[in-house]
């Protein structure tokens, strides 16, 4: 027969309770910690469009590769939805200040046909002026920059 006191029960019951409160706080801290690199994957949807630059895709795991890529999915299947030819919510983020910006190609990116037919070959170093809407996706890519002057 175990002799113990019930002082002795009473503080292994005190222990046992700080132990598990301490357990569901450290759960509650993961949580949010989880809950919020979510957010910056959602807000960096908005931001790169549905093609994350390498170095930021390598800081990120696996689940959130997989989060990242079916938020995509989800996200294209609703603008597909919206009226007859679907809406892209992705542009126009900010309200343009002109309709045309100059840009420089940063790489080769070869052939891209424009909204009103024309074909333009994009060359590394090379300048152009553009429609905004053309761009913007090219830009946060990472293929051509807005020049500011």
């Amino acid at each position: 027969m175990i002799n113990t006191s019930m002082g002795e029960i009473g503080d292994e019951m005190c222990a046992l309770r700080l132990r598990h409160a301490a357990l569901e706080r450290n759960k509650r801290c993961l949580l949010a910690y989880l809950w919020h690199r979510l957010q910056h994957v959602k807000q960096m949807r908005w931001e790169f469009g549905s093609i994350l630059p390498p170095d930021i895709k390598n800081n990120l795991s696996d689940s959130e590769i997989e989060w990242f890529t079916q938020y995509n999915r989800n996200l294209a299947v609703y603008m597909k939805s919206i009226g007859s030819d679907g809406l892209n919510l992705a542009l126009d983020m900010k309200p343009p200040k002109s309709l045309y910006i100059e840009v420089r190609c940063l790489q080769d990116h070869g052939k891209l046909e424009m909204d009103d037919g024309e074909v333009l070959y994009l060359k590394k170093n090379n300048q152009y002026l553009m429609a905004r809407a053309q761009c913007e996706p090219l830009i946060r890519q990472g293929i051509l920059e807005q020049i500011v002057r």
